[in-house]
């Protein structure tokens, strides 16, 4: 079942949860991390994904009102039943370098499940931009941005890439935010979409920031592409003062972790899938 998804929020409320729907969802966000509980927890999102039959659902999330559609989307999935598993240890190292005013740049967005929640948490003054380049994901995106009074989350339809101009993005199959500018494995392999590029500095230019916060890349392997050019080209006081990027190591072809140690970089922290390094 197709759904039309629109950036005109006058709809939202439609595809509100049944009474059952939403006591499954309850249900799954009160399911711990033990092996069990994430086992219970997944058995009950698979009712729930069946029972709404490719519709999406109208929900509050991580302080946030968004719209979400669990069907070719893992991370919309994962927030929608799951927001506890999302990124708990990242969210927390960043949720403690919050400040009033923070500047933060959320790469390779989805939907906004980052920019809007560090929105939530910063206040009014805050600075965010959510840069997602798939354009079916990026219309996901400004809907739930505009769901929220928020005012502090600029959204911009591109890639960030090693070059200003067009790219050819790769789109994973049965995960439509999952796109990469390298072909990563089997499944990114299927769909190519071209779409505009910029450097990480021309976006930091052009948006005149004095400085950068923290920022947050999900890239698939091409944090590398975006983060080199980046620290070569950058004035030092536009280096951000947080990093928090998939641990891509075996994909890069430079050595980023040695471009990060240069540039005055320590890692923070390390989980399973991610990793995070900061100025000191």
């Amino acid at each position: 079942m197709q759904i039309e998804m629109t950036s005109d929020t006058t709809g939202y409320g439609k595809f509100a949860p049944t009474a059952f729907i939403r006591s499954l969802i309850g249900a799954t966000r009160r399911c711990d991390a033990s092996w069990a509980g994430k086992r219970m927890a997944f058995f009950l999102r698979g009712v729930a994904v069946r029972l709404l039959a490719g519709k999406p659902v109208d929900i509050e999330a991580m302080g946030a009102r968004m719209r979400l559609s669990p069907y070719n989307n893992v991370c919309e999935k994962r927030i929608l039943f799951t927001p506890q598993y999302f990124d708990p240890v990242e969210r927390a190292l960043l949720a403690s370098r919050i400040t009033p005013d923070f500047v933060f740049l959320d790469i390779g967005a989805n939907i906004g499940g980052y920019s809007l929640f560090v929105a939530a948490n910063a206040g009014p003054r805050a600075r965010i931009v959510s840069i997602e380049p798939q354009p079916e994901i990026f219309e996901r995106l400004v809907y739930n941005i505009r769901l929220n009074d928020f005012y502090s989350v600029k959204a911009l339809n591109c890639a960030v890439a090693d070059l200003d101009g067009e790219i050819t993005l790769f789109v994973a199959a049965g995960n439509k935010g999952e796109t990469s500018m390298r072909i990563v494995n089997a499944d990114s392999a299927g769909e190519q979409i071209r779409v505009p590029s910029k450097t990480l500095l021309s976006i930091v230019t052009e948006e005149q920031f004095e400085r950068i916060d923290a920022v947050k890349l999900d890239v698939e392997g091409a944090e590398d592409l975006i983060l080199e050019p980046f620290f070569r080209e950058a004035p030092e006081h536009l280096r951000p003062k947080l990093v928090l990027m998939e641990f891509s190591h075996g994909r890069w072809a430079a050595d980023l972790g040695r471009i990060m140690a240069e540039c005055g970089y320590g890692e923070v922290m390390r989980t399973r899938t991610n990793v995070a390094y900061e100025r000191a």
